[in-house]
Parts: C-alpha cells; sequence; structure tokens
C-alpha cells in the first residue's frame, strides 16, 4: 500500500509540476521546462516587486539575461506591490522545483515561512537588493552601497546651496522624504543623508518648517509617487502660505516626479518662484529626461546590469559547491543573522554629467532622451 501511494503522488506531483510550467501566472515573465536534474540547465526562481517602476522591469530582465547566458533556465514573476501575491508566487517556484532563488522583497518582514520552505527544500536564497529580515534563510544579499546613496543626495543638496563650502550660511526651507517603511533600505537611505544634513538642521542653516523630520513621519508606502505628491501638497498648504522651499530630500525617482508635480501646483517652476534642488534615485528615463530640462536637480544613478551579475554569478558559484564572492561580512543584520553581501558603489548624477554616465555606458539610448 505504501509503495502504491507513493507512486500515485509521484504521479500526481509530475502532473502538477508539468501544469505549473506550461502554464505561466497573470506576472510571470515566463520561462520553460527544467530539463534535467544538474545544476546547469536548471530554473532559477527570480521574484520582483512590481512592474510600476521601470527600475523593476529592467532588474527582472537584465537578471534573466544574465543567468540565462550562464546556462540556467528561469521563471520570472511580479509581485505587483502586494506581499501576499509575491509570497505565493515564491511558495508555487518552490514547488516546482527551482534550482535557486533571486527574491527582490515587496515587504521585508513577509518571507519566513516559505523561506522556511525554500531551507527545507535545499534552494539557497539571493536576497536582491532589499534585504529579507527576521529569517535565517537568506544565504547572501546583493546590493549597493545604500547608505552611501543617502550621502550622495544629502551631499548635492548642502553643495548646491552652498552650504559646504560655506559660501551661503542660509537659513534655507528643506522638506524630507524617504521610502516605504517595509523596506528595510529605506532607514539606510534615510540615515546616510541625515548623516549629511542633520548637521546643519542642528545650526539652523536648514529648516524644516512642517516639523517633520524623523524617518516614521517622512516614509512614503510603496515608494509612491501619488502618495509623496499628496504629502507635499499638504506640506506647501500647512507651513509655506508666504515662505518658499529651498531644498527637498527625496529618496527615489518616481517620488520625486510626484514632489515636482506638486510644487509646478504651486507655482513653482516659474520665473518669480524656482523650483528647489530635488534629489531622486535609479536614473528612471522620466527623471533624467527632467533632470536635461532644469526640473529634478539629481538622481543616484546604480548599474542594475551589474547588480543582476552578482546576484546571477552568486547562483552560479552556490550551485557548483563554490564560495560566491563578497565585500561586507559585517553591515547587513538581518534581525537573525548577519547576511554575507556583496555591494556595488553608486554615483550621483546631473545635468553636468548625465552623458558619461548613464547615456555612454548604455544604460539609456540617447534617442529615449530626445
Amino acid at each position: 500500500m505504501r509503495n502504491r501511494r507513493a507512486a500515485l503522488a509521484a504521479i500526481a506531483g509530475a502532473a502538477s509540476l508539468a501544469l505549473t510550467l506550461s502554464a505561466c501566472g497573470q506576472n510571470s515573465e515566463g520561462g520553460s521546462e527544467e530539463s534535467g536534474d544538474s545544476a546547469k540547465g536548471g530554473t532559477i526562481g527570480i521574484a520582483m516587486p512590481t512592474k510600476s517602476s521601470e527600475r523593476w522591469i529592467a532588474d527582472g530582465n537584465n537578471v534573466k539575461k544574465d543567468l540565462e547566458s550562464k546556462g540556467y533556465k528561469t521563471q520570472l514573476v511580479y509581485g505587483e506591490d502586494d506581499p501576499d501575491q509575491q509570497v505565493s508566487q515564491v511558495e508555487n517556484l518552490i514547488t516546482q522545483g527551482v534550482k535557486a532563488l533571486i527574491v527582490a522583497a515587496i515587504d521585508n518582514k513577509s518571507m519566513n515561512n516559505v523561506l522556511q520552505q525554500a531551507k527545507d527544500a535545499n534552494i539557497p536564497v539571493i536576497s536582491y537588493d532589499r534585504l529579507i529580515l527576521g529569517t535565517k534563510n537568506v544565504d547572501y544579499y546583493a546590493s549597493f552601497d545604500n547608505e552611501k546613496v543617502g550621502e550622495l543626495q544629502g551631499t548635492y543638496i548642502v553643495e548646491k546651496l552652498g552650504l559646504k563650502d560655506g559660501s551661503k550660511k542660509g537659513p534655507f526651507n528643506i522638506e524630507l522624504f524617504a521610502g516605504s517603511n517595509d523596506d528595510n533600505n529605506t532607514r539606510y537611505f534615510f540615515q546616510g543623508a541625515m548623516n549629511v544634513l542633520q548637521p546643519y538642521i542642528d545650526k539652523k542653516q536648514l529648516v524644516v518648517r512642517s516639523g517633520q523630520t524623523k524617518l516614521n513621519q517622512v516614509t512614503t508606502l510603496r515608494w509612491d509617487g501619488g502618495t509623496a505628491q499628496k504629502r507635499m501638497d499638504d506640506i506647501l498648504t500647512s507651513a509655506y502660505k508666504s515662505e518658499r522651499v529651498d531644498a527637498v530630500l527625496s529618496p527615489y525617482d518616481g517620488i520625486s516626479i510626484g514632489i515636482l508635480s506638486a510644487l509646478k501646483s504651486d507655482d513653482y517652476g516659474s520665473k518669480s518662484k524656482p523650483l528647489p534642488i530635488v534629489t531622486g534615485q535609479d536614473a528612471e528615463l522620466a527623471s533624467v529626461k527632467s533632470i536635461i530640462a532644469d526640473q529634478q536637480s539629481m538622481t543616484v544613478y546604480k548599474d542594475t546590469r551589474q547588480l543582476a551579475k552578482v546576484a546571477s554569478n552568486m547562483v552560479d558559484a552556490l550551485l557548483n559547491d563554490k564560495k560566491p564572492e563578497v565585500n561586507d561580512t559585517k553591515t547587513y543584520d538581518n534581525g537573525a543573522k548577519v547576511v554575507p553581501a556583496y555591494l556595488l558603489e553608486p554615483v550621483a548624477v546631473d545635468k553636468t554629467n548625465y552623458q558619461k554616465e548613464v547615456v555612454d555606458s548604455g544604460y539609456i539610448k540617447a534617442s529615449d532622451l530626445k
């Protein structure tokens, strides 16, 4: 009886796997059937947060392309900013028998149970760009120097206001925005920026007229531009009846576009009321165009093509019994373990160097900027 049940279970499991692999879900970016049990030719699961950001579309495609160039198959899915949907997608990838998982988490605390399933199935997990918290079942972390991102944004503000070289003393009015409170990177971005800005705030050379200076007051759920636009509208209405904003710390290009929309609605950008300094991150096409048009001031460029290579190299090493390359073994404590990481360097980009950094490097096509 036991053997009969085992045989039936195996047949049912095989049928289920075949059906799963032959039908891509609503947010699946395709893939193909597993061929054999070797690492090469095996399928790697890639779970990305959303298609609403061009950055994540590029990340998914870059990881997929790099893995396939190494001889692997891929299953790429997008969770559309729904943590439950992403958990379900990862569960499905585990059921399909993927050889490894690369996960950019929507909610950094939602993955604990499903990653235990991955561990039980001996599937290694790479946390991609966003550190997954509260679980030992994260093998490696691939990202950028996230605190440096914030430092670049803060430094740009103080330099452009003339505070850093002492040519101007202020006071200047500044408002602060941060990323999503369920993304671990948010605190690193904000901390990096505030390391630069806080001394000037303490000396009252920078003034936050809204009074909103703590991280929990300035976060933007799901990094949503519309949410940022509404908050900026409210700040302008309540705190800037006669005063003007001189700078806005924005952690991400999508948020920056929302902030700029609110500012333009309040007549910023006119000859009598110039736009403030507005930072950003990710060098998205719309924001690079905005920088060229003298609207958004800068962005932090992170070459996600290189990040994709780091993540795929980690997978390739793990599946071939090698130790992945890392350059940080101390910084990223997820609450359950310190996750070994490889961090890439971000670059500040504005109108003076966008051509060299993002066009000449092939990250954005010159024709797309026309």
